[in-house]
């Protein structure tokens, strides 16, 4: 990722300490549909939004989507430890990790090993965290890993229908992924480029959330999985 600056050796050196900021920034809360797990997540968006881009010196950057139990992923991580047959014994990728939440459950469900894939460091290190506090070891993958295959047995994702383009990649990936033979599942509130109609649906759960981060205080949300045939 490009949050560094160099040093007068020409060296890119990092400016922020990730773990130090979660850790100061962030409280350990149980999250609302999954009180079986708890997160360092901020009490308020905005805030901690702007005080990241202070601490990096940079403007412009993305929300930071690794502070919040998102809907999409509240539901995910609840349906996968309602139904750990989903990730019992299998090698899982939590795509678009953020806080781990879903990988976690993954872990607490009995999977094999969880790999959380997230571009943010700030969420790698969040993720490391949010780990060690549930009692569970989280390998962190900082690649963009669409369009590649690891083999996992299983895909989870959640609330990835957020742009077009990024959306559309994301799917096609997915759906060759279910077609060749992975579990793939996606937690989503009602975004606007899920495909639904290339997807069946599974469970729905009411979702607490902040006024902060959507239009309501309470998200329908659902989890869906790509159609067979």
């Amino acid at each position: 990722m490009g949050h560094r600056l160099r040093d007068g050796r020409g060296v890119r050196a990092p400016i922020a300490d990730p773990l130090a900021f979660i850790r100061a920034e962030t409280r350990l809360n149980p999250v609302p549909l999954v009180p079986e797990i708890s997160l360092y997540v901020a009490d308020e968006a905005v805030p901690l939004w702007q005080r990241t881009e202070e601490e990096l010196g940079e403007m412009g950057l993305p929300p930071p989507f690794w502070a919040f139990a998102w809907a999409g992923g509240q539901a995910l991580a609840r349906h996968v430890l309602d139904h750990p047959e989903a990730v019992a014994g299998r090698r899982v990728l939590d795509f678009a990790s953020g806080s781990g939440l879903v990988g976690i459950a993954a872990m607490k469900a009995g999977a094999a090993a969880v790999t959380c894939a997230d571009i943010d460091p700030f969420a790698r290190a969040a993720i490391g965290l949010n780990g060690e506090a549930n009692g569970v070891t989280l390998t962190a993958a900082e690649h963009d890993l669409i369009g590649t295959d690891a083999g996992w047995d299983t895909v989870l994702a959640g609330d990835i229908a957020y742009e077009k383009d990024l959306s559309a990649r994301v799917f096609d990936w997915l759906l060759a992924l279910s077609t060749r033979g992975a579990t793939v599942l996606i937690g989503d509130p009602g975004r606007t480029y899920l495909p639904k109609d290339r997807l069946e649906h599974l469970a729905e759960y009411s979702v607490p959330v902040t006024r902060e981060l959507e239009d309501m205080e309470i998200k329908r949300t659902s989890v869906w999985r790509p159609r067979v045939g």
